[in-house]
């Protein structure tokens, strides 16, 4: 039967084994009942379970970047005086650390010497994700290996250098690789595997190539082509077949594969594309909210960006900013002949919901760009056909994928400077080619969007690393991992670029399903609301109740106009703060760079 990690309880010893999350977390020595536990495989597991919760982003759709954001910008994306530094928490927390590093300890006392391997190589790969996690926050973190006391002096240590870190993390990950099952069980999809350790370090250490690539950070011991190589390797391992059977999700249909792979109710049936999923149930109460998070005028409110919209390519592989015209076309045109997925992130063109007959139009009630993403969004009724709301979702969440790797390891090689026309075959073409998209090649010209001030990079101009960079954010669009890329890229400025909707022409109906039908009136300031509008069609007042970039005309703009304030901080914002208590409890604490206060 399948296994939910949202729904395995935690051990009742956690609340013995753990206290508050003041500076690094400490126990009193005198716990007793916790010496007479790790007896045996089920208490390993029980005591575990708490990790993938603890560890893993549940909600990767609900994160914000410059590609897919809420009515309420996150304080990363307003930055200037929203961001400031914390008095505790703000991620400098390290309950879930104890716990791993009590388990690694505590383990050898099994009597089942294979469960206290695997469980050690469990504690070890989320080891491993916990300080990747912590790396990319903060940068230099301490390193602790073990359980700490009240009398410990490594309570008060300093940061060590992000190279001891990510050696340690190396060692951690590739224990973990070596003994932690293989998928070769269905229910394993829920759990860490080989596949799952090798997918991590395929990400941390990409993301640590990049970081020192770009930053230019040079340290003592390994340098970035180091952590590149080692990403490459990550990846084949994973890709040769050797460590688990993975594969990407496809059915043969460009038009909804992509779709349908996030709207799985069990990552099982994604054929092998999910390496690590989060899961819930139809049969029980484990669900989480992306339907309404995407659909209700009281939630999120998520958008896509009119630079994430613009950088799909034609269906033919043409680029289409590249068409004269592409600046001020009308919803309905931008939509026509795009790469596939375009409209399965966003409503598009003749939308229906899975499962519903209605055509819809992207709601602007709900998205404030017009540009409405779907990504996630299942059926609307779980066995109530006379419910007219949208159900709480039950399709598994993905926390590591196949698509990713393959990305990894194409992104690593351009930026090693040895990607091949192999490279592509056996990676970023087998992406395209489940879109129904023709291959890319290398010797990429330059394309001047992607480097362009308002919607482009600051600090690339290799054509081949920039179309894998538009591949990237294409593919794993909403899933969590944007807001990073642009930190390891030293891309932080792109924040600021223009916060921009669909184009409106000035006072109009437009019709967004492409049906000939307006499904949205926009009218002038001041003057009265268009009647005999049809059916479902809404009315927005210019400069009332939508904002364009001329005034009277342009993109929509709802979030400048409403003055919401952006300014990334390059000697600041690459890092987040320690909060002021940590450093007050550990004067050996060094607080980040552009953080006084």
């Amino acid at each position: 039967m399948k296994k939910y990690i949202l729904s395995l309880a935690c051990v009742g010893l956690l609340g013995m084994a753990t206290s508050c999350d003041s500076n690094l977390d400490v126990t009193p020595k005198n716990t007793q009942d916790i010496e007479q536990y790790f007896k045996n495989e089920s208490q390993l597991e029980l005591f575990s379970n708490n990790f993938y919760s603890a560890v893993v982003n549940t909600t990767p759709y609900s994160a914000q970047d410059d590609h897919k954001l809420n009515k309420s910008l996150s304080s990363e994306l307003l930055n200037g005086y929203f961001r400031t530094v914390p008095a505790s928490g703000g991620g400098w927390t390290w309950t879930t650390l104890r716990k791993i590093n009590t388990l690694i300890e505590y383990a050898p006392r099994c009597e089942d010497q294979a469960a206290a391997k695997k469980f050690t190589a469990l504690a070890r790969f989320f080891r491993a994700y916990f300080y990747f996690e912590r790396v990319k926050r903060f940068g230099n973190v301490p390193w602790i290996d073990h359980q700490l006391f009240s009398d410990d002096a490594q309570l008060y240590a300093a940061r060590d250098s992000r190279e001891l870190v990510m050696t340690h993390m190396i060692e951690d990950i590739d224990f973990a690789i070596e003994n932690l099952p293989d998928n070769s069980e269905e229910k394993n999809v829920y759990r860490a595997t080989k596949g799952a350790a090798l997918a991590l370090k395929s990400r941390f250490c990409l993301f640590e190539g990049t970081f020192r690539k770009y930053h230019g950070i040079s340290l003592e011991g390994h340098d970035w082509r180091y952590y590149l190589d080692q990403c490459v390797d990550a990846s084949e391992k994973l890709m040769s077949g050797n460590y688990g059977k993975y594969t990407l999700y496809n059915t043969g249909k460009p038009e909804t594969d992509y779709r349908d792979l996030f709207t799985q109710w069990n990552a099982s049936d994604t054929k092998g594309e999910y390496i690590l999923a989060v899961g819930y149930s139809v049969e029980s109460t484990l669900s989480h909210s992306a339907n309404d998070y995407m659909i209700s005028q009281v939630k999120g409110n998520p958008s896509a960006t009119r630079k994430f919209v613009a950088s799909f390519l034609m269906k033919d592989g043409s680029r289409f900013t590249d068409k004269s015209e592409w600046q001020t076309m009308e919803f309905k045109d931008e939509m026509k002949d795009r790469d596939p997925r375009l409209a399965q992130c966003i409503r598009g063109l003749n939308y229906k919901r899975i499962g519903g007959n209605d055509v819809l139009a992207p709601d602007l009630d709900v998205s404030q760009t017009g540009y409405q993403p779907i990504k996630f969004v299942t059926t609307q009724m779980l066995g109530n056909n006379d419910c007219d709301r949208p159900e709480s979702s039950k399709n598994d969440m993905p926390v590591f994928r196949y698509a990713e790797v393959l990305l990894n390891y194409a992104e690593a090689k351009a930026e090693l400077g040895t990607l091949t026309s192999g490279d592509l075959a056996k990676s970023i073409n087998l992406i395209r080619k489940r879109a129904g998209m023709p291959d890319m090649t290398t010797g990429n010209t330059t394309d001047p969007f992607l480097t362009s001030t308002d919607y482009g990079y600051f600090n690339c101009t290799d054509g081949d690393v920039l179309e894998i960079r538009r591949e990237r954010a294409i593919e794993l669009f909403m899933e969590g991992l944007r807001y990073y890329d642009l930190i390891r890229w030293k891309c932080g400025k792109c924040i600021d670029q223009p916060i921009y909707g669909i184009y409106v022409s000035g006072p109009c109906q437009l019709d967004m399903t492409g049906d000939g039908k307006a499904n949205v009136a926009f009218y002038a300031e001041g003057t009265t609301k268009p009647s005999g509008l049809p059916s479902g069609c809404i009315a927005k007042e210019i400069n009332k109740d939508i904002f364009l970039s001329d005034k009277s005309h342009g993109y929509i703009c709802n979030h400048m106009i409403n003055n919401d304030i952006q300014g990334f901080d390059e000697d600041r914002d690459y890092y987040y703060p320690i909060p002021l208590n940590e450093i007050s409890l550990n004067p050996n604490l060094v607080q980040n760079p552009g953080w006084s206060k």
